[in-house]
């Protein structure tokens, strides 16, 4: 596994499980993170130990998100049929997905802030496998899909629920306060052949699990989610797909949210209002 990553001032990171290393002491020809996605679809990035620089250990290092920007971002709903049950919807037939504004993004440790009392009192958290696109695409099929993405990472999304069960048509507004997506400090990018299928993704509240299930279970894979969007719209590196939760756990000010997914990584933040 390699990985993709940002200091919190900037600076583009190449690592692996011995540490961190300028991104530029193994590619200089790539000056940012967005410039190494399309190599990391390719399976083109070169060795940490190739680098001109040290590692340096992860718990060094002051992250930043891993992109300076991201692109769209998609969120995909009742992705698990037991989550789905949970809320009392039918299994969908196609991806229920929605898109979300740059805005809502924050980084590890947050905070997640609550919107007022007056406008939400249930919001919940929701541990979700994200997928970043790494190469400019449009009409992929399933079996091309994994030629396109860079990497995965661990992020924690958030619906402001009431609001939602007031009316389906306000998803948007129930998905797009700020600070309503956590993204994990770091993009991991797998070696070829690397099955997801396996891994467990867990949402945590205060230490207790909320709810967990594994990849294998969804009723939409990444693969299916990317090619399906490809053939609404041109997807570009940096876009994001968060690919379903297991199940939401409501939130309080002084809570910590973690999403795990297994082999990917962990993020966690704390809420405040």
């Amino acid at each position: 596994m390699k990985y993709l990553a940002r200091t919190d001032t900037g600076e583009p990171l190449l690592g692996d499980d011995d540490g961190f290393v300028p991104l530029g002491s193994v590619h200089p020809e790539l000056d940012s993170i967005r410039e190494a996605l399309s190599p990391a679809t390719h399976g083109k990035l070169r060795d940490v130990a190739t680098a001109t620089a040290k590692p340096v250990p992860a718990e060094h290092i002051s992250f930043g998100l891993p992109l300076a920007s991201f692109g769209k971002l998609w969120g995909i709903g009742l992705n698990y049929e037991e989550h789905a049950g949970d809320l009392d919807e039918e299994r969908p037939e196609e991806p229920a997905s929605f898109m979300k504004p740059n805005s809502v993004l924050t980084g590890a440790g947050g905070p997640i802030r609550l919107p007022p009392r007056e406008q939400s009192d249930r919001v919940t958290a929701e541990a979700e496998l994200a997928v970043v696109i790494g190469r400019t695409c449009n009409g992929v099929s399933e079996a091309e899909a994994d030629d396109v993405i860079a990497g995965f990472l661990p992020v924690i999304d958030m619906t402001a629920e009431d609001v939602l069960q007031r009316n389906p048509r306000f998803l948007t507004r129930a998905k797009s306060y700020d600070t309503f997506l956590v993204v994990g400090d770091v993009i991991s990018v797998p070696e070829e052949g690397f099955d997801l299928t396996e891994l467990t993704v867990t949402t945590e509240v205060n230490g207790e699990v909320a709810a967990k299930n594994v990849v294998d279970n969804m009723l939409f894979p990444p693969q299916k989610i990317v090619s399906f969007h490809s053939k609404v719209m041109s997807l570009s590196p940096g876009d994001l797909f968060s690919t379903g939760t297991p199940g939401a756990e409501p939130i309080e000010p002084g809570d910590e949210v973690r999403a795990t997914v297994e082999s990917i990584g962990s993020v966690n933040s704390l809420v405040k209002r």
